[in-house]
């Protein structure tokens, strides 16, 4: 099975890594919520999603995503993704983790974003 949003999830992984926030934001509904479900943190605002990628970008040298493998839900409004994360960080260790991303879409943009992450939480709620 085909998604029609697996592009979506490609090009949000892509603005991620090339710290692109105004083509992130233009992917999720105003209303979007992003979790941390490993971690406890929810944000449900633009203004606090994009600081916590501000605070993602400042605590780390760059991020990269890939070997991506989906899972793809029962309906057209949800997929899943399995990927590799290496952040590099600003002391200059190389870290790498497995997470795995879900996403609602609603009206072809993003609704919801739950992140399962292994090991330390990269994407503080706060400093």
């Amino acid at each position: 099975m085909s998604s029609p949003f697996k592009q979506l999830v490609t090009d949000y992984f892509t603005f991620v890594d090339t710290e692109d926030l105004p083509s992130i934001l233009q992917l999720m509904t105003p209303e979007c919520v992003l979790t941390v479900e490993t971690h406890g943190v929810k944000l449900s605002s633009h203004e606090e999603i994009s600081a916590m990628f501000l605070r993602l970008w400042g605590n780390h040298q760059w991020v990269k995503h890939d070997q991506f493998n989906w899972v793809e839900g029962a309906t057209d409004d949800n997929i899943a993704v399995r990927f590799r994360v290496t952040n590099k960080l600003n002391n200059g260790e190389i870290v790498n983790k497995s997470n795995c991303n879900f996403f609602t879409v609603k009206q072809g943009l993003f609704s919801e974003i739950r992140i399962y992450m292994a090991g330390e939480n990269t994407l503080n709620s706060h400093d």
